[in-house]
């Protein structure tokens, strides 16, 4: 596994969106060291926090989080300068071998200001070979948890993203802190056993219990008596059941022909006798009512629909001669105005020849006008506007009638239709001494119809019934069964949990044994690698219970831990975590922050010269200028051991850190 790039977003004091190039590679050159400088409260436990959140959310061991609430976590991540439509982001680009494949994964986690839900939103890109064509993982996203816990699982994750404060407490104390004993036990595998010896304790508990709440059971003979005597009642019913659905069958049937004759034989005719003269009472009605209104119709303007073409003649002539009224009052007001025309134009004075063109083209006008209003016949009507207007409403009225009429003369027709339809169905209609018998028939049908639905449906509950209490009693017999078997299975887990528990403790000490012997000689020979006095300790023994270390000389003598040094006990401590990173056999990053507070010169330079080349193929160093000076750097660039450098500047005036190419020289 190796970290390709660390991306912060308005996260903590990184303001704006920071990138941070973590790949030891470039092109063909292996550097295992990223180094990053920054002075204390710069943001370098910072960066180990957004790591451990990328790859971790909710479970991160992050180093402010206390006793937060993983929302009230996220909102104090917020960097302060961050606008409220802005969102923080964390990503972290990892590479590692899935199915002997490299594949390129980007964890992206992202929220706001007082997350919704408490939650951040994560997403799960895997990348291309060109990292161009990336693509999101929705599968991952719902199991990211079970994913990174079988790349870097969360309790070993301190073996490989620690810090100074880590590296200090566990050098100050005889027996590792928790965080570490956690540690050891879910890489040694003993979390496991030990889960697995308690789980084991709780099912025999609860086997106990349920023993002891089992109560006196029913003798299962009196059981089987009463199975058999409800068995017995049940096929007694089921066959009577069967019995009465074939008669009902066949009342049903008998009931249908009752019907089919009664209906046939005009006996449902004769039942609704009263309606059907009812309705042809009211029919003959609607059609007097109906002749009614021809009649008044007949009163007003529809007579005249007889001589309606002579009315339409008598409209046209009537406008005719109308017009012609009118065209020979406008004829003889146009002669006038041409008699005073002429005489104007002989008054001012214009030619004769202009004057004689005049009066010749006012002749010529005159004989057109009189030749137009040349009748063929004279005028004998002699009608006035107001009459013609009168014409017209008498059109108008007709023509409405006449809708009228016809509409009622189709619904008259309907009507007396309707009427014969009627006279036709009583004259089928059963008489009276043959409608009572067909009456009679078909009651004593229906009610013999009822009497066997009735029946059946009173056995049939009954049957209903008596299966539900013989599924009850198979079901005591089967939990009596059952319960008789549980409880000798009960004792037989019981008897044999001793054994499994004992031998699940010498699986676990046995276990122990041979894990930790090969954890010594790790720890052993990382700490005597780092060790410059290469004669103080010879081997290094692991309590099997407490996990704590002793030292032991050439002699096999045990070399008391206050002869060591501050250092040397902090090299001790670097050495055990060392020891058991390279034990889990997994091949990870290591991540260590401000990790030389306590060494002197010469424990320093041991430290810089064999244990970070060495740590892992990528080791990422969060150091301040004091721990990691000129001096180790100078000497960690001739050993071409850092592959990149970057400073994390602090601007205590605005409390923002920047990342920028470059170390402290």
């Amino acid at each position: 596994m190796i970290f390709l790039e660390l991306v912060l977003e308005n996260f903590g004091p990184y303001n704006g969106r920071q990138v941070i190039n973590l790949n030891p590679k470039e092109k063909d050159d292996s550097r295992p060291i990223i180094l990053l400088g920054g002075m204390n409260g710069g943001g370098k436990t910072t960066l180990m926090d957004a790591i451990r959140l990328a790859l971790y959310g909710s479970r991160a061991q992050c180093s402010t989080r206390g006793n937060l609430s993983y929302s009230d976590f996220l909102s104090q991540c917020v960097n302060s300068h961050t606008p409220a439509i802005e969102k923080t982001r964390v990503e972290l680009l990892f590479e590692h071998i899935e199915n002997d494949k490299p594949v390129i994964y980007r964890i992206v986690r992202t929220w706001e200001k007082n997350p919704k839900d408490g939650k951040d939103h994560l997403g799960i890109l895997e990348l291309g070979i060109a990292r161009q064509d990336d693509w999101l993982r929705e599968e991952l996203v719902n199991t990211w948890d079970d994913y990174i816990e079988n790349l870097l699982p969360l309790g070993i994750s301190n073996l490989f993203l620690f810090d100074g404060e880590q590296v200090k407490e566990l050098a100050e104390q005889e027996v590792p802190p928790p965080i570490v004993v956690d540690a050891i036990r879910g890489l040694l595998g003993l979390e496991l056993a030990e889960r697995l010896a308690v789980d084991l304790e709780m099912v025999v508990n609860r086997k106990r219990k349920e023993i002891a709440d089992t109560k006196d059971l029913v003798n299962i003979e009196e059981i089987e008596q009463r199975l058999k005597q409800q068995q017995t009642e049940y096929e007694k019913n089921k066959n009577q059941l069967e019995t009465l659905t074939t008669e009902l069958q066949e009342s049903e049937k008998e009931k249908q022909e009752a019907f089919d004759k009664f209906v046939s034989e005009g006996g449902k005719i004769a039942a609704e006798r009263n309606q059907l003269e009812l309705q042809q009472k009211q029919k003959t009605t609607e059609v007097e009512q109906t002749r009614q209104g021809m009649c008044q119709l007949a009163a007003n303007f529809l007579p005249l629909a007889l001589i309606e073409p002579l009315l339409t003649q008598a409209q046209r002539q009537g406008e005719k001669e109308f017009r012609i009224q009118q065209a020979q009052i406008a004829r003889d007001i146009l002669f006038e105005r041409d008699k005073r025309l002429l005489n104007w134009i002989t008054q001012v004075g214009i030619s004769e020849e202009q004057f004689e063109k005049i009066k010749a083209f006012l002749e010529q006008d005159e004989e057109a006008l009189r030749a137009s209003l040349i009748q063929a016949e004279e005028s004998w009507l002699l009608v006035d506007a107001e009459t013609l207007s009168q014409l017209g409403n008498v059109f108008y009225y007709l023509q409405n009638d006449k809708n009228i009429a016809k509409q009622q003369i189709a619904l008259l027709k309907n009507k007396e239709e309707e009427i014969v339809t009627l006279e036709r169905q009583i004259q089928t209609a059963a008489e009276p001494e043959a409608y009572k018998q067909f009456v009679e028939a078909l009651e004593a049908a229906q009610n013999k119809v009822s009497e066997m639905k009735a029946a059946s449906e009173i056995t049939k509950r009954y049957c209903d019934e008596l299966e539900a209490e013989i599924k009850n009693i198979k079901k005591d017999l089967q939990e009596y069964t059952k319960q008789n078997i549980d409880c000798k299975n009960y004792e037989h887990i019981i008897a044999a949990s001793a054994k499994v528990q004992q031998t699940l403790k010498l699986f676990r000490e046995k276990l122990t044994l041979r894990k930790l012997n090969k954890l010594e000689v790790e720890v052993t020979e990382c700490f005597r690698y780092l060790l410059h006095k290469s004669d103080l300790v010879h081997r290094v023994a692991i309590d099997t219970h407490t996990f704590s270390l002793s030292l032991y000389d050439l002699q096999g003598k045990p070399v008391p831990k206050h002869r060591l040094s501050a250092g040397e006990k902090q090299l001790l401590a670097i050495a055990f975590l060392w020891g058991l990173a390279r034990v889990s056999g997994r091949y990870l990053p290591v991540a260590i922050d401000t990790p030389l507070g306590r060494l002197d010169s010469s424990h320093r330079s041991n430290l810089v010269e064999r244990y970070f080349p060495s740590a892992s193929h990528q080791v990422i160093l969060l150091s301040t200028d004091t721990e990691i000076g000129e001096k180790e750097v100078k000497m960690l660039q001739e050993n071409n051991a850092i592959a990149r450098e970057y400073l994390l500047k602090y601007d205590s005036s605005t409390r923002q850190t920047t990342v920028q190419p470059g170390y402290f020289w």
